[in-house]
């Protein structure tokens, strides 16, 4: 009996220490989950500082190019052709910087994804082991239980061959003639 309870015990304390398990996956599984969305906030605060800066930089180019305008006529249009294929490169450096910010964008929700998918698997793997473990405990149980009943059919066997024996011999020493000696 007190195996028994020994054995549900050290079961309880494993459980217990499962659940703690769990719980501090699901911690650390929040703590990613909240460093990756600051990474991307900070990521995103970068790229629109960055952005306000060429857009402060066209505004500054664009304003030259006005004043430009009031100087002269010819050498406004020699500005002008060089100040498009500024702009055009600005465009293109504004194109390919924001394309470079979704694909920083893109990369942080992959690594969000794959962290989360992770601690999934993990939080998985934690729950099919707690499975395996409450299994195996219960087939351990069993097995004590199944070891029990057969110890106590194999002494109630020996009880009844004994007492066999005893009426047996009882029968031959009440059976058997009287010996005098002498």
């Amino acid at each position: 009996m007190d195996d028994t309870h020994d054995a549900a015990a050290l079961g309880q304390a494993e459980i217990r220490d499962l659940k703690n398990t769990v719980f501090a996956l699901r911690e650390a599984l929040e703590k990613v989950r909240q460093e990756s969305g600051e990474s991307v906030l900070q990521a995103t605060s970068r790229a629109n500082a960055e952005i306000l800066q060429l857009k402060t930089t066209i505004g500054a180019l664009r304003d030259e190019l006005e004043a430009s305008h009031a100087s002269r006529e010819e050498a406004v249009q020699q500005a002008h052709s060089a100040d498009q294929d500024e702009i055009r490169q600005l465009k293109a450096t504004i194109a390919s910087l924001r394309e470079s910010l979704e694909a920083a964008r893109l990369d942080k929700d992959k690594g969000v994804g794959d962290a989360l998918a992770g601690a999934q698997n993990e939080v998985s793997q934690v729950r099919a082991a707690v499975v395996k473990l409450r299994e195996a405990l219960e087939r351990s149980e069993y097995a004590k239980q199944d070891a029990l009943a057969a110890m106590r059919a194999q002494h109630q066997s020996e009880l009844n061959q004994l007492h066999q024996t005893i009426t047996a011999l009882r029968g031959q020493l009440q059976g058997a003639p009287v010996r005098q000696s002498g």
